[in-house]
């Protein structure tokens, strides 16, 4: 063989290597330019990521600030930042952002950075979370030390098919005498707590959480007062309850993305609970600040308003969301979720609301003038429903909360005629009946926050509370 023809040769090896070792370990960085900051939205040009990737915004003599590519046009791209960008100017450096990489154990080998995952969201996961409070970033607030035991996993997850769910069909207790018996929670089902503010959500699911029978509990506080963070971890969990819990944080002055991380962080990490075969009760509170968030982001990179200034993007989010809980795939393991809805100035039909309750299990409505009469819980038994507790309880506890409502709803109707003196008695028997029951039925509907009723006590109770033979006795 000639000289002339080993050329070509020797030119087509050194193009293979060159090729093989670019496709196996690529070190090459895609960096753009920061060129426009308005409002919350950053627009960097000359790097080309896809929507959700992470990215670094790095500028001398400042800290760097992570964003989220949340949309693009042409060859701009959108950034939401999560972190504050006082200080940033035009020409600040825009690159993917590395991927998480756990602390390694002691005498455990350092992972090396996985270049493929570079801009992909991946955040702390695994049984190292429990008793700790992290933020929407997995970084610990809790002042305990790194996280250990847990591993560097995406936050998108593919969708179980509804066909591989299994059904709603145990009872849960919860530990709430009005909800065990009158709205009775099934296992995987998720439901809503419907109220405006200061009535009394936050004490419910403190009640929830320290009473319901559960393996794991996940608490999703999004967009609330920071104030309640401590809280609710010291006053409402406790020792007992921290030991089994994991508090995701993301308070009010949290940037929109953090807030919208946040509740899927909480989600995720509820899901992978239940893939190891465990029960996990997931709080979220609250719902109508996980839509503000996307609000605020979508408007901000122009997105049109529909609905009272909601974009369209905000209620195709909420059921992407919700639909993660419920029960797993062929049975195993299950997520029973409760998400606090905000109504606006006591409005049911406030559009968040409105768009919860139609991709909910079931709703349970907290009235503010039960809660200005001292009555708690504040159950609106009669606006409240559970659409799985017919195939959760047995039929004579079902028939025995219909009568309950029954005879609470009647007694509502005529109670103005009853106060004013303008009811004869006999009349109408069935509100004869609803007064001389009032009494022992409201008491049965109150509960003190360090109380807990059972399933089986709370259907003894609503029995004598509907027995004129009780009353009687």
């Amino acid at each position: 063989m000639t000289q002339h023809d080993m050329a070509p040769t020797k030119w087509q090896s050194f193009l293979d290597d060159a090729r093989s070792q670019v496709s196996q370990d690529s070190t090459l960085e895609v960096r753009g330019t920061l060129t426009r900051l308005t409002g919350l939205v950053l627009e960097a040009s000359g790097i080309r990521v896809p929507v959700g990737s992470q990215c670094v915004v790095t500028m001398k003599a400042r800290p760097s600030v992570l964003a989220e590519v949340v949309g693009f046009s042409g060859d701009k791209a959108f950034l939401m930042p999560a972190g504050d960008v006082h200080g940033l100017s035009s020409g600040a450096g825009v690159a993917p952002a590395a991927a998480y990489v756990p602390v390694p154990r002691l005498g455990a080998a350092a992972l090396p950075p996985d270049l493929a995952a570079a801009g992909m969201l991946r955040l702390p996961l695994g049984d190292g979370l429990l008793g700790r409070v992290v933020d929407s970033q997995g970084n610990p607030m809790d002042r305990m030390g790194p996280l250990a035991e847990v591993v560097s996993k995406p936050l998108d997850r593919k969708p179980i098919n509804a066909m591989d769910r299994a059904p709603v069909r145990e009872s849960l207790d919860t530990g709430v005498r009005a909800i065990n018996a009158l709205l009775t929670v099934g296992r995987g089902q998720r439901l809503g707590l419907f109220a405006g503010s200061g009535v009394g959500k936050s004490v419910l699911l403190g009640m929830m959480a320290r009473y319901t029978q559960a393996d794991v509990i996940v608490v999703g506080l999004i967009g609330e007062r920071g104030r309640e963070v401590k809280e609710f971890i010291e006053d409402i969990l406790g020792a007992d309850g921290r030991a089994r819990s994991v508090v995701v944080a993301a308070p009010a002055d949290a940037p929109p993305l953090l807030r919208m991380q946040g509740a899927s962080y909480a989600t995720a990490i509820a899901e992978y609970f239940r893939d190891k075969g465990q029960h996990v009760l997931l709080l979220m509170d609250s719902l109508t600040r996980y839509a503000m968030a996307q609000r605020e982001i979508a408007l901000a990179i122009g997105e049109p308003p529909a609905t009272k200034g909601y974009p369209p993007s905000c209620f195709a989010k909420l059921p992407q969301l919700v639909e993660r809980s419920g029960n797993g795939l062929h049975g195993v393991g299950s997520i029973t979720a409760f998400y606090t809805v905000l109504s606006e100035g006591d409005d049911q039909q406030d559009p968040i609301a409105d768009a919860a309750r139609a991709i909910l299990d079931g709703h349970i409505v907290l009235s503010r003038s039960l809660a200005e009469a001292g009555h708690y819980p504040a159950i609106d038994v009669e606006q409240s429903a559970s659409r799985v507790m017919h195939n959760v309880v047995s039929r004579e506890h079902f028939e025995l909360a219909r009568r309950f409502r029954s005879l609470y709803s009647r007694y509502e109707k005529g109670r103005d005629l009853v106060q004013i003196g303008a009811y004869a008695r006999g009349s109408d028997p069935m509100l004869d009946e609803a007064i001389a029951l009032q009494p022992g039925m409201h008491q049965f509907l109150q509960q003190d926050m360090f109380e807990a009723a059972s399933l089986e006590a709370a259907w003894q109770d609503m029995a004598a509370s509907t027995s004129l033979t009780q009353v009687g006795a």
